[in-house]
């Protein structure tokens, strides 16, 4: 028998070599994992003597197993793709994964939450809102259910935070754009929708400042989550009067760059590097359709995987009632530079 005295799920995950979702796989359906890797988990369970009581908690609770998953917008090619990845890991490990969509509508997100409450979950992954969120309201259901935030951080919210280093992106598109041409002017909207944005805005002057440059907004108006429409009203609004600083522009996200690489299509302004191009554009999030642009996106990518996996795997943890408490942990995952012809 093992000398190390295995506390909780996780630990006994770490030791044994198995995924924490397949652990939780295993105790709730020992014959829904394969052969081989149910008697890893079983010699391990016998080395250390561990007997879990997740499930007599549960039991208790008269928890079902349903996963919410909360996004602002199910339509969203981003948000699909990271619910698409969440929910299969949610499945396999024995779980049953329900999604919503919130519109980016606060008063309908916390009624998804209200509602979730009567499905009795084990627990919620949720991409808040952000600046319109009802913090309130989440905060008292994060209080009662094991939460999970992902993409848009709420300070203190939550068990786990899982998202992407905002910094990480903007650092590698400014000193990019910087070494390869003009210093980007950054095109964003005057009134951010999430946290990642602020993040995104104070990083590109800390960039900039960085390497010697002065910081140049280009602020458009619009609420909301209508991004593609909000870009491209305020790109002509841009072009038409003369507001960009230079020949690069730097947009805060992908979807912002959609709109706007539409407007420079209307008024006939060439995106590119190559002789002819009038503008340089790139932009943050490697959004599924930033490929498909044309020209292709210049951006920096999520990393749609570990995001997804950690996300679970953090879940995972907080439902641990041992677990469950401790502190309140983030994860962030680094982006990746993704050159395409639009810089």
């Amino acid at each position: 028998m093992g000398e190390r005295k295995i506390k909780n799920m996780e630990e006994f995950a770490e030791v044994s070599g198995i995924s924490r979702p397949t652990v939780s796989k295993y105790f709730h359906d020992p014959s829904s994992v394969r052969k081989s890797t149910r008697g890893k988990i079983e010699a391990a369970l016998e080395e250390y003597d561990y007997r879990p009581n997740f499930y007599a908690v549960n039991q208790n609770r008269k928890l079902t197993k349903t996963i919410g998953v909360v996004v602002p917008n199910l339509a969203d090619p981003f948000f699909a793709e990271i619910a698409r990845n969440i929910e299969r890991r949610c499945m396999d490990a024995g779980y049953a994964p329900t999604l919503f969509g919130s519109h980016g509508e606060p008063e309908l997100e916390s009624e998804i939450l209200d509602n979730l409450r009567l499905l009795k979950p084990a627990g919620v992954l949720i991409a808040p809102l952000g600046r319109a969120t009802d913090k309130k309201v989440l905060a008292a259901f994060c209080r009662d259910v094991p939460t999970v935030l992902f993409d848009s951080n709420l300070e203190g919210l939550g068990d786990y935070f899982v998202g992407s280093d905002n910094y990480s992106f903007v650092a590698q598109t400014v000193t990019y754009l910087c070494r390869s041409g003009q210093p980007p002017c950054f095109f964003e909207m005057k009134t951010p929708a999430n946290p990642n944005a602020n993040k995104r805005r104070q990083a590109y002057i800390d960039i900039m400042t960085q390497l010697g440059h002065e910081p140049k907004f280009v602020q458009i108006p619009g609420e909301g989550w209508g991004f593609e429409e909000i870009g491209r009203l305020g790109g002509l609004w841009a072009i038409e009067n003369q507001i960009l600083t230079g020949d690069t522009v730097l947009c805060s996200n992908d979807r912002l760059a959609i709109g706007f690489l539409s407007a420079c299509y209307e008024k006939g302004l060439r995106i590119g590097s190559g002789a002819g191009c009038a503008l340089r554009v790139a932009s943050h999030d490697d959004h599924p359709y930033s490929r498909f642009t044309c020209p292709s996106l210049t951006t920096a990518a999520h990393d749609y995987d570990s995001v997804s996996s950690e996300s679970v795997e953090a879940l995972m943890r907080a439902m641990d009632s041992e677990v469950r408490g401790a502190g309140r942990d983030e994860v962030l995952y680094p982006a990746k530079l993704i050159l395409r012809a639009s810089a």
